[in-house]
């Protein structure tokens, strides 16, 4: 294993405690983009906190994956959860860290954020090659009143193995019963029907940016960052909602980790009337065989940005949803089981 946590020298004040701190120590991270922007906010405030350096290399929720279980990083993040016996398999543990909105987002000219609304079923259809005009009847019928171009619509989805295309394609597959049938189920990398790929949240939403005509998804902080054009959704309960804290919370409201196994559960579609429907999770995934210093000081780092008010407000000022209380004690409990923390 070689997993690359560098210790410089070793903390002696908990981060609780005001004043220096003593260490300088660097955390290794790798996987989900879709958490990259508060992670890294995070990690900056808790340098300043502690001395702690955390690099967060992004690459994908599939990078993630493949870097922990190769004991390339000291954890890695991921939007799609690994079963229980998948953890096991390759001694692994998981929790969730923050909750996510994924968004469609457009280039079309004249057409500001949060104008354009859009439902399960069209979305499926534009994806499945179906619905090739912004102007088809199908679009015009959701947004009355808004003037649509006779313009081809060019699909843009992920290129890399991404959680945020898990999450977005569970969706698909739970409202469209035919992309569930021709493209099959959701994952991190799927046999796209139409499209080109961007890698990471940050390429899609640069190659939406630069294409006119074209759609994409990406986390709610990249379409806000690049002052992108994302839309309202129709939800499960018919209602036209948008993709803010506000509807992020009310789907994450329904998350009840207490009754699932490794903190599997995933968000989308979730009932509500004021529910966003491509709400997500980001999980964070450690060795158990790591060393235990390793995970300790991971562990540090996590539990000050779950609990920390200060961690919560950046997240929030980012449209991320922090956890409630109730779920961090689980995560609590699931520290001291697992691993002794």
């Amino acid at each position: 294993m070689n997993i690359k946590v560098v210790a410089l020298s070793v903390s002696l004040l908990s981060l609780g405690m005001a004043g220096a701190v003593q260490a300088a120590e660097t955390l290794t991270g790798s996987g989900s983009t879709a958490i990259q922007p508060v992670l890294t906010k995070w990690a900056a405030t808790y340098k300043e906190k502690t001395g702690v350096e955390t690099n967060y290399g992004g690459g994908g929720s599939g990078q993630g994956i493949k870097d922990i279980k190769a004991g390339l990083a000291g954890f890695g993040a991921t939007d799609k959860p690994l079963t229980s016996e998948e953890l096991r398999k390759d001694h692994l543990i998981q929790f969730p860290a923050i909750i996510i909105g994924i968004a469609p987002i457009v280039n079309l000219p004249g057409i500001e954020p949060g104008q354009m609304v859009l439902d399960g079923k069209v979305l499926a259809d534009i994806y499945l090659g179906k619905i090739t005009k912004w102007n088809d009847p199908a679009i015009v019928a959701l947004n009355k009143g808004l003037k649509l171009p006779d313009l081809d619509i060019s699909v843009v989805h992920r290129s890399d193995g991404s959680g945020t295309t898990f999450n977005f394609t569970d969706y698909l597959s739970k409202v469209s019963p035919e992309w569930a049938e021709k493209v099959g189920k959701p994952n991190t990398e799927i046999p796209w029907p139409v499209g080109a790929g961007g890698k990471g949240n940050q390429g899609v939403a640069a190659l939406v940016q630069k294409t006119v005509g074209s759609i994409g998804y990406v986390e709610q902080a990249y379409a806000s960052e690049n002052k992108l054009a994302y839309t309202r959704m129709r939800n499960a309960a018919g209602k036209v909602v948008l993709p803010d804290l506000k509807t992020f919370q009310a789907a994450a409201a329904n998350a009840d980790y207490g009754k699932t196994e490794d903190f599997y559960l995933i968000l989308t579609n979730q009932k509500g009337a004021e529910s966003w429907p491509i709400t997500a999770t980001t999980w964070v995934m450690l060795r158990e065989d790591a060393p235990k210093a390793t995970n300790e000081e991971v562990v540090k780092f996590f539990r000050w940005s779950l609990t920390a008010p200060e961690a919560k407000r950046e997240a929030e000022q980012l449209a991320y949803v922090p956890l409630p209380d109730g779920t961090v004690k689980q995560i609590q409990g699931y520290w001291k089981s697992k691993l002794g923390l």
